[in-house]
């Protein structure tokens, strides 16, 4: 698709939020990483700019058209609006399948070149993905092209950033910064040497069973959990609402709420910790390359079909030269309510504690390896400026 010498390539992404910070959370990466890398020029359409401001605070929730990082955000409030072929973008990326407005599509179907149009899919590790990635659909004259992120070369693999690398190991070779980090949580000095746990879930996870089997084990603990989070379970442990700055210790367990912080400080809130609790798909990656033990909570789909996707990843992930580690395919399994085990957390958590030093030495492996697929957002650039 050639284009002018002096004008950037302009991309416009549409992201409709069902999963309140995940969506957004990798449309949010994605955008600003084609901005600062590439050059792009990017349009990022969000329906739901409260959620959006949570993880961006400079977002203003009043706004119709706002610059946040140098991308132009857009509120998308409907699917109504006329729109000419100039008003359309050299790439256009449609999220998890989200229905673009259809006066947008209209107006690329008329704009010569037409625009490069990728449905950008939800992250799995199912075999089936390889066959599908980059696959075509003839619509409204044009061809619109399925791109799958993945776990193999064979795919678009995972968002990654230029430089995260070499901030993760200046951070954790830092000692002192990570105790600064920890500390404007209310972090104590006595609390800096237990195990820390970041914990981020849907509010259908076992956490007060969780929480009570830390409060009842021999080994100290934080668990640090932003605020809105397993409010029920979190508020029942502190004996007052989980609001930021909410924190007891009972037992074993300290249970610090946290406010949610911007993207580049949750990573630095993964790194470090000793554990990580993540949900959805944007922790989920970013808790892969914090290279650290973590705990899958998938969203929840009809008919279990999460159940499958969990699966097939741990069929990836929870196995290493000596075979399944099994502490933590069962414990992530029982997390999302995927089998029942006898013992519950008592004694799933016992377990994976007992293998925290194979579980950490397969994090680490992984992590080199997802290495090795290229980064989302380099791969899917590259495709679509392919002459077509």
């Amino acid at each position: 698709m050639p284009l002018p010498a002096d004008r950037a390539t302009s991309l416009a992404i549409f992201c409709k939020v069902v999963d309140n910070y995940g969506d957004i959370g990798i449309c949010w990466r994605l955008a600003r990483q084609l901005q600062r890398e590439h050059g792009v020029a990017v349009s990022l359409w969000v329906d739901d700019l409260v959620s959006f401001k949570r993880i961006c605070p400079q977002i203003d929730i009043s706004l119709d058209i706002q610059q946040a990082a140098d991308v132009t955000v857009r509120h998308w409030r409907d699917q109504d609006g006329n729109f000419t072929p100039q008003q359309t973008a050299d790439i256009v990326i449609e999220f998890f399948a989200c229905d673009i407005p259809p006066g947008y599509i209209a107006a690329m179907a008329q704009r010569q070149p037409q625009p490069a149009w990728l449905n950008l899919e939800g992250l799995t590790a199912e075999e089936w993905v390889e066959g599908c990635h980059k696959l075509t659909s003839p619509r409204h004259g044009m061809i619109k092209h399925f791109f799958f992120p993945g776990f193999t070369d064979k795919t678009g693999g995972l968002l990654r950033e230029a430089g995260l690398e070499e901030r993760r190991r200046r951070f954790q070779s830092d000692p002192e910064a990570m105790h600064a980090f920890l500390a404007q949580f209310g972090v104590t000095p006595q609390e800096m040497t237990a195990s820390k746990v970041s914990l981020f879930c849907y509010p259908h996870a076992p956490v007060a069973e969780l929480l009570a089997s830390w409060q009842a084990g021999g080994e100290p603990m934080v668990c640090l959990v932003p605020e809105g989070v397993a409010f029920d379970a979190v508020s029942g442990f502190i004996g007052a609402d989980a609001v930021v700055g909410a924190s007891r210790t009972q037992g074993a367990l300290s249970v610090r709420v946290l406010p949610f912080v911007p993207q580049d400080e949750y990573d630095q809130l993964l790194w470090a910790c000793d554990v990580n609790f993540v949900r959805g798909e944007d922790s989920f990656v970013r808790a892969q390359w914090a290279g650290k033990p973590f705990i899958w909570h998938i969203y929840p789909q009809d008919e279990n079909l999460h159940h499958v996707k969990l699966r097939a990843f741990l069929q990836r992930y929870a196995v290493d030269a000596d075979g399944v580690i099994a502490s933590l395919a069962e414990a992530s399994e029982y997390w999302n309510g995927a089998s029942k085990a006898e013992a519950g957390w008592p004694g799933l958590w016992p377990a994976l504690s007992e293998d925290m030093a194979r579980i950490t030495a397969r994090a680490a492996d992984w992590h080199a390896q997802m290495l090795g697929n290229g980064e989302l957002a380099g791969n899917l650039l590259s495709f679509a400026r392919l002459p077509r």
